[in-house]
């Protein structure tokens, strides 16, 4: 009968800490490797991409201003399920009936 190998212990510096959005797997030796980078050659802000969080505006030159508003448990419950039922965010349903109201 064989021997069953034991897996071996990891090297803290392989472990996997996680990966880039363009798929760099970063470890220990790659995240130093980084921060060594950084701290010789600094930060270049023209190499530097901004990133916008959150939602697209809605309207013209990054305007749309946020509208709240307060319903019933029951109102809540049944948007919710109505949003859910047509693959569709609870939002864009008060979006598109508020719209159809305004628009009547």
């Amino acid at each position: 009968m064989g021997k069953v190998k034991k897996p071996g212990k990891k090297d803290v510096k392989d472990e996997i800490l996680g990966v880039t959005p363009s798929g760099t797997v970063i470890t220990e030796k790659v995240a130093e490797e980084m921060a060594e980078e950084f701290e010789r050659d600094g930060l270049d802000p023209s190499k530097v991409e901004r990133r916008y969080v959150g939602r697209p505006s809605l309207g013209p030159k990054g305007l749309s201003p946020r509208v709240s508003f307060r319903v019933s448990p029951d109102l809540h419950k049944a948007a919710w399920k109505r949003a859910d039922k047509e693959g569709r965010s609870l939002s864009d349903l008060a979006r598109e009936a508020f719209t159809k109201y305004m628009d009547s």
